[in-house]
């Protein structure tokens, strides 16, 4: 695949986890209750996965892929827990981002996404091998780094309770992770859906428990939302976490998190500009660490010269 191609791939990534991200933290606002929003969404997603991978020939094989790896032991147990990295993700959706809005939530993100990925394609943990970490690369990571810092300017962290902003960056880290060990578990089984559906059965099944656990503690909500459009995280989920395990292999993990990144950016600034939340930054500073992210990208992909 040409990077131009992947790297787009990566942009609409980021796009789509934005969407999400505001979806999910409105669901979570308007339950009251982050943990069963989250169960929802990821709840939904799975679904809409079951039916697909029911359907689809692919899926079918994939499965069948799936249970003759997993029974041999041709596919390790630790390639079955991205669904713990989906779940945090989704998690803090629901708990941080009515509150501290997108952008916010895209920074801490950003910081873990970027460093972590960095790691992993160091070490050779995900599906493309080790990943030289090129002069390019590193200032790439540095620039996106560089857009963090930028956003946190003017009182950001005053207006923000500390752990809605280190939550984010586990939920980046994880995301890295997450795509890595997508990517090699789509190798295994020979298609990115079924390497989504296992996601999205263990991120289901730990969410579940989690949002019992709320609810025993602080009771069901009153009521559920009526609005159809934020039972969308789930579908959302699906269709993102399918183009990561799909691109990883040919942009590797920082490069991927990086055109993540530029999505989620651009993305985070047009919905907290029509949908502000309480501690949003200001639009500059939203309009300048996009254009430090965007840099990013330009450099990590630029060729290489002898």
């Amino acid at each position: 695949m040409p990077v131009w191609l992947a790297v787009g791939g990566a942009v609409l990534v980021g796009v789509l986890t934005a969407l999400q991200a505001r979806i999910n933290g409105q669901l979570g606002g308007m339950l009251g209750d982050g943990f069963v929003a989250a169960a929802i969404s990821f709840g939904s997603g799975l679904i809409a996965l079951i039916v697909l991978s029911t359907v689809l020939p692919a899926g079918r094989r994939g499965f069948a892929q799936l249970s003759a790896g997993v029974r041999e032991r041709r596919i390790p147990w630790w390639m079955l827990g991205g669904g713990a990295a989906g779940a945090l993700t989704v998690a803090t959706q629901g708990l941080a981002v009515a509150v501290i809005g997108v952008s916010l939530f895209t920074v801490g993100v950003v910081a873990g996404q970027t460093l972590h990925g960095l790691v992993l394609d160091r070490i050779g943990y995900g599906p493309a091998g080790v990943v030289a970490v090129t002069v390019p690369r590193v200032i790439g990571g540095a620039l996106a780094l560089g857009a963090v810092v930028v956003s946190l300017q003017g009182g950001a962290l005053e207006r923000v309770p500390l752990w809605m902003l280190l939550l984010p960056f586990a939920a980046g880290a994880g995301i890295a992770w997450q795509q890595a060990t997508n990517g090699r578990l789509r190798q295994r089984v020979g298609t990115p859906l079924t390497a989504t559906l296992v996601n999205f059965i263990g991120g289901t099944g730990i969410l579940v428990v989690l949002a019992a656990v709320s609810v025993a503690v602080s009771g069901m909500p009153a009521a559920l939302p009526t609005q159809p459009w934020v039972y969308l995280g789930g579908v959302i989920g699906v269709t993102y976490i399918f183009l990561s395990a799909a691109l990883v292999m040919h942009t590797g993990v920082l490069l991927l998190g990086l055109g993540t990144v530029v999505g989620q950016l651009v993305t985070a600034f047009v919905l907290d500009a029509l949908w502000p939340a309480p501690a949003s930054p200001g639009w500059v500073l939203q309009l300048i660490t996009i254009g430090i992210a965007l840099a990013s990208v330009v450099v990590a992909t630029a060729p290489r010269r002898r």
